[in-house]
């Protein structure tokens, strides 16, 4: 029941950041986007501490960097650097989670969709990045790369907990990859819904994914 309630705490937190982006004021922006992470490190936390394990704290510590992260790209000056470093270091967080007590899989079947996405968007966005080419291009890789090892891992061991990583795997991907064709190539009214909606339901799966059952 407790994971219930913060759960139920999280999306209401969600939604009133989501509402904020579009209605203001900026105040409820800076309230509500980190309290909503705080909720969805909390559940992880609630479970890390009954299993302890190297998956469990490198899972927490992902989620620790990202609540960095969303705290520097809301601020007003532009911290995108310093923000991506940050999500940077969480995303190789969830590879050592994802990876944990089964080791790096490598398999070119299932790396090849990867890469074929990674170059797509790179591509679309290689035109308009400037100086940021390179961290753009770490980002993408090492995002991918998180994927890859969420989908190696559900193929491997196929319970709900590893489903729940992979589908929030995957909704981090497209909540990136929506964020950055946004920034850089073409403004449009949805994307902070699409990216924001993604994002909150890609932390909250990983979250949830330590424990076999999604809510209880």
């Amino acid at each position: 029941m407790f994971t219930l309630a913060v759960t139920v705490l999280a999306l209401v937190s969600a939604a009133l950041e989501i509402r904020a982006e579009y209605r203001g004021p900026r105040s409820h922006v800076y309230c509500f986007k980190p309290l909503t992470m705080v909720l969805i490190l909390v559940i992880a936390l609630s479970d890390a501490r009954a299993d302890p394990s190297i998956r469990a704290v490198a899972l927490v510590a992902g989620l620790v960097f990202c609540l960095m992260g969303d705290v520097l790209l809301m601020l007003p000056s532009d911290r995108f650097v310093a923000g991506l470093a940050c999500f940077l270091v969480g995303q190789i967080a969830y590879t050592i989670a994802f990876t944990a007590g089964i080791g790096f899989s490598f398999s070119v079947r299932s790396l090849a969709p990867a890469v074929l996405y990674g170059a797509l968007i790179y591509l679309l966005l290689a035109p308009h990045l400037a100086k940021l080419r390179l961290p753009v291009l770490a980002y993408i890789i090492v995002i991918l790369i998180m994927t890859w090892q969420a989908f190696e891992r559900w193929n491997r061991v196929r319970h709900s907990g590893n489903l729940l990583a992979l589908a929030g795997a995957i909704l981090f991907l497209f909540s990136d990859s929506v964020l950055a064709l946004d920034r850089f190539r073409q403004r449009f009214e949805s994307a902070r819904f699409l990216t924001l909606s993604s994002y909150f339901c890609a932390q909250l799966l990983i979250a949830s994914s330590l424990r076999q059952n999604f809510l209880f």
